[in-house]
């Protein structure tokens, strides 16, 4: 957002800030959701490329709608289950630390 545009509404009242700031997310947690849209991204582009997302969830023993929340970074998607889902698309350990690496 250009300054010109940030004093206009800030002149009228709104509060300029970050999705961190208006959640009130500790450093930490602000990581956490980074990294977890990081590997969702990445489960993403790899099932893009590799397999539908029904031959993903048979293949891990899910739902193909909890794939596609998977995909799109949906809150209710642990961790653990972007991890597998990732690893079952062949990709290695080193594959996820790169994807994670990305993440800041």
């Amino acid at each position: 957002m250009d300054q010109a545009k940030r004093e206009r509404l800030e002149s009228k009242g709104w509060k300029i800030g970050t999705v961190s700031d208006f959640l009130k997310l500790t450093p930490e947690e602000t990581i956490l959701v980074e990294i977890k849209l990081a590997l969702s991204q990445g489960l993403k582009e790899r099932l893009q490329k590799l397999m539908t997302q029904s031959t993903l969830a048979s293949k891990i023993s899910s739902s193909q709608p909890r794939i596609a929340k998977a995909e799109n970074g949906d809150a209710s998607v642990s961790i653990e289950l972007l991890l597998r889902a990732i690893l079952a698309t062949g990709a290695t350990p080193q594959d996820i630390g790169k994807i994670i690496a990305s993440v800041g």
